[in-house]
């Protein structure tokens, strides 16, 4: 009678969980959606990161992308907002219990369009969130119509050209005082990886760009948002490493070829150029290099800014550091000395 083989014991982070602890529901999306690979690499840096998943909120929106967050981190809490108001449940979920990690899932219709006003208010108050931008500049629950980032020239299969200037959402965030923008291709799994994590590092909002073709009706020729046309016009601006606060930092780097950032928690960003001389810090450089892309056919990723010792917006409202629910009821109730004294000051 042969012996019956062990189990194997399966791999486990460094808070000692699987990774089968951060994966969700299989995707009912196309075949070979971009959305999917970027799926993957949201459940990948939860698990590296170590981030215990039923201290996440996951929000969306409506389309394609805001479907998402079911594939992903099923034991984590979620809610799918009404079309292009996810930025105000994230507001006040987030302020509401400042001890979540939040990260919120768009589309580029679901923001740049219904959802614009909502985006600008977001990136202004610096919500502690990871706001991902499922970008394929078309509609994909309404038959592929353009979207508000769709490029201008860009060609439909119906061959109608958009002759409508395209929303770009990163230079919108940066000016707007977005602390964290940063653009990839979902076709860039490993700088797409390390985006992620920092993004997860960063205290306040988080924006990430991330061109992820619509295989059914915007991955043809002619198209801006196709795999082919993005692999070949990605521009990447730097190569980025990411260290975070619980792992070694100390690196054998020579002087002028990195740049380091560095996060409050003590998490570090590495920055090395890969033909251009580019720094992340400054905003105004960040801005003409987008702008100069755009003249160049050139799609920019990579992190576009960093400013990780700006105040998020629980900071800014000194809000309580725990739970709203979890104050006692003798912190939110006036005594009546305290309402008697209130009521004198308007005698």
């Amino acid at each position: 009678m042969s012996a019956v083989p062990p189990t194997a014991t399966p791999k486990t982070n460094r808070i000692g969980l699987p990774r089968a602890d951060y994966e969700g529901g299989k995707s009912t999306l196309c075949l070979g959606c971009g959305h999917d690979v970027i799926t993957k690499q949201i459940i990948t840096a939860f698990y590296e990161m170590g981030v215990e998943p039923h201290r996440v909120v996951k929000l969306s929106g409506i389309g394609c992308s805001s479907k998402t967050p079911a594939y992903f981190l099923n034991r984590a809490w979620g809610f799918n907002g009404v079309h292009g108001r996810m930025p105000s449940v994230a507001t006040g979920a987030m302020v509401a219990n400042p001890t979540l990690a939040g990260i919120g899932i768009s589309g580029d219709g679901d923001t740049a369009s219904i959802g614009i006003g909502q985006f600008v208010h977001l990136v202004r108050r610096n919500v502690p969130l990871v706001y991902i931008i499922e970008n394929n500049g078309v509609y994909g629950l309404t038959k592929g119509q353009f979207s508000a980032t769709a490029d201008h020239g860009a060609k439909l299969k119906s061959g109608e050209v958009n002759e409508l200037t395209p929303i770009d959402c990163c230079s919108l965030a940066i000016e707007l005082g977005g602390a964290f923008v940063a653009r990839s291709f979902s076709g860039d799994m490993k700088q797409l990886q390390s985006i992620l994590q920092a993004a997860i590092a960063h205290k306040g909002t988080a924006i990430l760009d991330v061109i992820s073709p619509c295989v059914t009706f915007n991955d043809h020729e002619g198209s801006t948002k196709s795999y082919k046309y993005s692999k070949d016009h990605e521009t990447p601006v730097h190569e980025i490493g990411f260290v975070p606060f619980f792992e070694e930092t100390m690196a054998e780097i020579q002087p002028g070829e990195s740049k380091d950032v560095r996060f409050p928690d003590g998490s570090l960003v590495r920055f090395k150029g890969v033909g251009r001389d580019y720094d992340p810090t400054d905003k105004e450089a960040a801005m003409r290099a987008i702008h100069e892309s755009y003249a160049k056919q050139e799609i920019l990723t990579g992190i576009l800014y960093l400013n990780p010792s700006k105040a998020d917006f629980s900071s800014t409202l000194n809000v309580s550091p725990g739970s709203l629910v979890n104050i006692p009821l003798e912190k939110l109730r006036p005594t009546p000395e305290a309402l008697a004294e209130i009521m004198e000051s308007y005698r």
